[in-house]
Parts: structure tokens; sequence; C-alpha cells
């Protein structure tokens, strides 16, 4: 077994005690927030296994690695270091945009190289607005139901923030060439059939 995947497997472990945590606490952002990326975490092994095991799925432990790393920081925000820890959130906006940005990247590299990293930067960016968009939608059915909100929205000058971190971890991605995911975009372009 990879080695990757059976540190992943412990992330994974503790993104269930999070969970738990969470419930224990009646905290239920945290708890619909950590249940998501659990599911999140188990799509890649969920591929590997679905597709086989071999050169086009070699990319797939570093992606379940990277997103139960992401995840883990993630629930561990919801469940309080979002507001103990100054910098949290800007740790978990770099990582969660890095993450984002080098699949991006390898799928760009694999469809149009010449506007991969143009793409990653952009695209990145865009689904940040679309997040912090959704931060504000949830707010507002919340306050409409009144119900807690699943994300929560710490303001404009907080948006600003993230969308600044978004960029460094779309930036550290372009600026190092990280391809990571390249032979899982190439995969998964091959079973889809685009190119």
């Amino acid at each position: 077994m990879n080695a990757l995947l059976v540190v992943a497997a412990v992330v994974g472990a503790a993104l269930v005690g999070a969970l738990a945590v969470g419930y224990r606490r009646g905290n239920t952002p945290a708890v619909v927030n950590t249940a998501a990326v659990l599911c999140l975490t188990l799509l890649p092994p969920a591929a590997g296994w679905l597709f086989g095991d071999g050169p086009a799925t070699a990319g797939l432990p570093s992606l379940t690695f990277a997103t139960a790393v992401a995840g883990f920081l993630h629930a561990l925000g919801m469940l309080g270091r979002y507001e103990s820890v100054g910098w949290w959130d800007h740790l978990t906006h770099t990582i969660s945009a890095a993450l984002l940005a080098a699949l991006l990247y390898a799928g760009l590299l694999v469809l149009a190289p010449s506007i991969a990293a143009a793409g990653a930067l952009l695209g990145t960016l865009a689904l940040g607005v679309l997040w912090e968009v959704g931060e504000l939608i949830a707010r507002e059915v919340a306050e409409r139901y009144d119900i807690e909100p699943v994300l929560v929205h710490y303001g404009r000058r907080d948006t600003a923030l993230d969308l600044v971190f978004d960029a460094v971890g779309a930036g550290l991605v372009v600026v190092l060439d990280l391809r990571l995911f390249h032979p899982v975009a190439e995969w998964a372009v091959r079973a889809s059939g685009i190119a």
C-alpha cells in the first residue's frame, strides 16, 4: 500500500474524530463541513478502485493525501481555530487554493498548455469568489430561516484576505510548476474522451 494512502487514512481517521467532536458539541457547521470533506477525501480512492491501479491512477494517492490534509485543517478551523488562531483562515485558504490550482493546472497542461498558468490562477480566483458568494448566501439563508449557517462570513476585510491567500496558493503552484496531479489529469481526460 502506498505510504501516502496510509497517512491519508490516518488523517481520515482524524477527520472522523473531528466529526465526532463537532457532533458532541452540537456544532452543525463543523459536522456538515467535515462530513463533506470526508466524502471528498474518499473520491480519489474510489476512482482508483473503480478504474484499477496502475500508471493512469498513479497520482491518486497524492490527491487523497492533499484532500485529507486540507480538509482536516478546515475541520479544525470549524471547531474553533478560525476564531482562536488569527492566521488559521489564511493557512486553510492558501492550502485549499493550492490544491484546487494544482488540479486546474494539471488539467490545463493536458488540454491547453499555453494557458495553463493563467488559467489555473484565474480559475482558482474565480472559484474563490464563488466560495465567498456562497458564504454570503449561506448567511442570508441562515438568517432568513433562523438557523446556524454552514459557512460563516466574517466581513469584507476577511473576504478580501481570503482572496489574497487564494491567489498566494495558486501562485505557488504556478511559480513552482507543481505537476503533482498531471497523471490524474491525463487519465481523466483519456477516460472522459475529451481529447
